[in-house]
């Protein structure tokens, strides 16, 4: 898998997961929540609903995000601190 130089730390800390929350997916990007669903409104990142109503993220389109250079995410993420 190739990774932007300095995200391959960041996103280690989501390996091994195959979905995030939407709060777990905005925090890791440094983004809002708002920020979440309309790219996945906007096919940027992809999501599926979980019950009625929990939306989560597919793990490997942050990863494509992130591969695109559509996103970059900062070298310390808080998220590397146990998602």
């Amino acid at each position: 898998m190739s990774v932007t130089r300095g995200a391959g730390h960041a996103l280690a800390a989501i390996e091994g997961k195959t979905f995030l929350r939407v709060g777990e997916a905005a925090e890791f990007l440094s983004v809002s929540r708002w920020t979440i669903y309309r790219w996945v409104e906007e096919g940027r990142l992809r999501g599926t609903k979980v019950g009625k109503s929990s939306l989560r993220i597919f793990r490997d389109s942050i990863v494509g995000l992130v591969e695109r250079n559509e996103i970059d995410i900062p070298n310390t993420c808080s998220a590397s601190k146990g998602l």
